[in-house]
């Protein structure tokens, strides 16, 4: 059985949570033509001192980076760099952080400049797909609900969801049970129940939704080359809502 969190644990995650949703949005705020990915994470991780947290992702298995930095085909897990941002280009941040012992988690993608009404409608139909998601995020509910809510909402659209890479469960540990996939029919998997705190992350793609990983051992890409968007809420399972734990605009304001 999935263990729901107590009200003193899920007070500490609201504090993580929203110390992560602060610095997704600063860090985006930073977003413009000719930076480099490198400096999105040295303004995370001025702010994570200043917020007295640290990165839920550096050195997690060996990940070396405090935030991850995706642009256009990538879709997760990229590693800030050189790389400069170009008009034109989306940008999915990912941010994770640890505050007194637990996690909040959240991603959210930017557009840079774009005027292709394709790549626009992949970002709005990722916000869509996660708030469908949510909106399945009860007491009550099967898991797979979830799931099967994320990917109606892309496939209807016109969108792919890649399948390899899934949300999760999360507390005092980054990845925790259960896996929350992307995809799948409704009304399988274990019943959710209020107090259970889950990331929900919807990764859509304009292509078939296969990917590959990069030289560097984490930077997950299409396969095809297609565009791609990230967006993720640490969220507790309420009797009628979830409580979103990580709210910003940059994903969507609960």
């Amino acid at each position: 059985m999935i263990a729901a969190k107590t009200p003193e644990e899920l007070e500490k995650m609201r504090t993580a949570g929203g110390v992560a949703a602060d610095v997704l949005a600063r860090v985006a705020a930073r977003i413009e033509p000719g930076i480099e990915t490198r400096e999105l994470e040295s303004v995370a991780e001025s702010l994570l001192r200043e917020r007295g947290a640290r990165s839920a992702f550096l050195g997690y298995r060996g990940y070396p980076s405090a935030i991850c930095v995706s642009v256009n085909e990538e879709v997760v897990h990229g590693i800030p760099g050189r790389r400069r941002i170009g008009i034109g280009d989306v940008v999915s941040l990912d941010v994770g952080v640890e505050v007194d012992g637990f996690v909040g988690d959240t991603a959210g993608t930017v557009a840079v400049g774009v005027t292709d009404p394709k790549v626009l409608m992949l970002l709005e139909t990722a916000r869509r797909a996660l708030r469908a998601g949510l909106e399945k995020a009860v007491a009550g509910r099967r898991l797979s609900d979830v799931s099967n809510a994320i990917e109606t909402t892309a496939v209807e659209a016109g969108f792919s969801v890649v399948r390899d890479f899934v949300g999760h469960g999360i507390g005092r540990r980054l990845h925790e049970e259960p896996e929350i996939p992307n995809f799948g029919p409704p009304g399988k998997g274990p019943v959710l129940r209020k107090g259970m705190t889950l990331a929900i992350e919807p990764m859509l793609c304009i292509g078939d939704g296969r990917v590959r990983v990069g030289a560097d051992g984490w930077t997950v890409a299409t396969a095809d080359g297609s565009f791609a968007a990230h967006m993720e809420h640490t969220v507790v399972v309420g009797r009628r809502r979830p409580e979103i734990l990580t709210p910003s605009a940059v994903v969507f304001e609960d």
